[in-house]
């Protein structure tokens, strides 16, 4: 039963830290020539939830030297071969987590069920909010506003975190947003 107990825990730890990390989707349009795409300006998606605007520039210069380290050039005019814009949300959701303690003698499938014995268990448990933040990326063919690429990051926000692991962490994900952007060519 301990090691029931042990493998329980574990896979519990195990679920935690996962949630930590960055989720990344991303889809493009198969006919699109991304070779041609070589500016680029920042659009309003109506509609949009948008952060305050503070974290709003964080978000676009993170995402403007990522694109420059693509080959992309932010420029202010309607000539951009790209119109890029975003939405951002933030969910929360309780994580509850239990653990078992089995002390003391007994045998067979838990304490009671097939083969008793007179042990004691405990069950503690503790809850937790955990949030959630999702930035979705879209670039559009400023020729025909058709989107061509769109990317989706979420990732477990720490409400707590001071502004320079908030930085780090916008870094990454933005880095691990766009690794894959142009997409690869097909031959």
């Amino acid at each position: 039963m301990k090691k029931f107990s042990y493998i329980l825990i574990a896979l519990s730890l195990m679920i935690a830290s996962s949630a930590l990390c960055q989720d990344v989707r991303y889809n493009f349009d198969k006919a699109s020539d991304f070779s041609k795409f070589k500016t680029y300006k920042w659009v309003t998606i109506k509609g949009a939830q948008q952060p305050d605007e503070l974290t709003d520039k964080q978000l676009k210069d993170t995402i403007d030297a990522e694109l420059a380290k693509k080959g992309l050039t932010k420029v202010d005019s309607d000539t951009a071969d790209l119109f890029i814009g975003y939405q951002t949300a933030i969910g929360s959701e309780k994580q509850v987590t239990s653990f078992s303690t089995d002390m003391g003698p007994g045998w067979g499938y838990g304490r009671g069920w097939y083969g008793g014995g007179m042990g004691m268990g405990t069950t503690n448990s503790t809850t937790s909010t955990i949030y959630t933040g999702q930035l979705v990326l879209d670039m559009y063919n400023s020729a025909d506003k058709d989107l061509v690429w769109r990317g989706t990051v979420s990732k477990t926000l720490d409400p707590k975190a001071k502004p320079d692991k908030r930085q780090k962490n916008m870094n990454k994900a933005i880095a691990k947003l766009l690794k894959n952007y142009p997409p690869p060519v097909k031959s």
